[in-house]
């Protein structure tokens, strides 16, 4: 039976009057590839956030292997590894000297650092600029080497917010490569992507997110039946449910007035 790694109860973030974040209750168990979508504005970063305890919740809890990320925080953040949109790094340090003060932080020993750092480095492309400045890099290769930082210690929970922003195709394929092979380990991996195509290759469910709330969540197949339209793509789906189909519909409609 696979273990829950992720659960959110009733998690909520509320701005003033604003509530960005609805009583949110989800589950990710082991071994399972989530993904997390909604239009700008949904709560998705807010909610990443929240699970990596860099938010604090205005109400609910979050649990990361069964540990509360707030009243467990050391526990549950050995556990995990996040990726944020806009990686920021120090750039006056080398990319290997940037894994090594990560595998610190994990308290890794050095020897089984030194050679897992390196491993990464060369599956992402960065062995021959590993000792380059990563001030120097673009924001692609330094996308990379925040990668392979969240994999250095071999977490359990891999959160991860548009990974796949500034990313070029093949590396984007090996993240997805990297991230079914995480899953097939028995990591859990909770992934908010904009690139539904993506989404619906590689996840085995997905949860949507519509002004705070959770609409709909299940395998694409099951939102399918959901929706009621089985040949339905998982854009289409989500365009349905968010409210966005009126606006593909009007763009369609442009488009067909041109061609007259």
């Amino acid at each position: 039976m696979s273990e829950i790694l992720i659960r959110t109860h009733h998690l909520t973030k509320r701005y003033g009057s604003a509530t960005v974040v609805d009583n949110l209750n989800l589950e990710v168990k082991s071994g399972e590839i989530f993904g997390f979508l909604g239009p700008n504005g949904a709560g998705k970063t807010t909610t990443i956030r929240m699970l990596t305890g860099l938010l604090d919740a205005s109400e609910g809890e979050a649990f990361i292997c069964g540990y509360d990320i707030v009243k467990e925080a050391a526990q549950a953040k050995a556990m995990l590894a996040y990726v944020p949109d806009q990686p920021k790094l120090y750039g006056k340090l080398t990319a290997r000297e940037f894994l090594q003060l990560v595998a610190a932080l994990y308290r890794m020993p050095k020897k089984a650092s030194l050679e897992r750092a390196d491993q990464l480095m060369g599956m992402f492309g960065l062995g021959d600029r590993a000792d380059e400045l990563l001030e120097g890099y673009s924001h692609g290769m330094r996308q990379k080497v925040v990668l392979a930082a969240a994999l250095i210690h071999q977490p359990r929970v891999m959160l991860l917010d548009e990974p796949t922003v500034g990313l070029d195709p093949a590396s984007a394929r090996l993240l997805k490569d990297v991230l079914l092979e995480l899953a097939r380990q028995g990591a859990a991996v909770f992934v908010s992507t904009h690139i539904l195509e993506i989404a619906e290759r590689m996840c085995h469910r997905v949860g949507i997110l519509k002004e705070g709330k959770l609409i709909a969540q299940g395998s694409p197949e099951e939102l399918r039946k959901m929706v009621g339209h089985d040949e339905e793509s998982l854009e289409d789906i989500f365009l349905e449910l968010t409210g966005g189909h009126e606006t593909a519909e009007l763009i369609r409609g442009l488009e067909e007035g041109n061609d007259l």
